[in-house]
């Protein structure tokens, strides 16, 4: 079992035997995905397509114009404030 310590601003590093068998190298983004009390840790790679389904909708199917809509009414309102 390997284990790694949390610093004060909230970091952690990732063994090396992890690393290594990740292919993990400087600068690549990972995810970190809940599951009760559990956390996955999930390297990115490849294009956004891969995160498919990472999201879920409130409703399916999504309405995507009702979305679009609420976001230009958010934007015409904070415009109007002055925000």
């Amino acid at each position: 079992m390997l284990k790694s310590v949390v610093t004060r601003k909230g970091q952690v590093t990732i063994p090396k035997p992890i690393r290594d068998q990740l292919g993990l190298e400087e600068g690549e983004k990972i995810m970190f995905i809940r599951q009760g009390d559990e956390v996955l840790l999930k390297v990115l790679r490849g294009s956004i397509l891969d995160l498919k389904g990472s999201v879920r909708p409130s409703a399916r199917p999504e309405d995507f114009l009702r979305i679009q809509r609420t976001i230009k009414k958010s934007i015409a309102r904070k415009a109007g404030a002055g925000a």
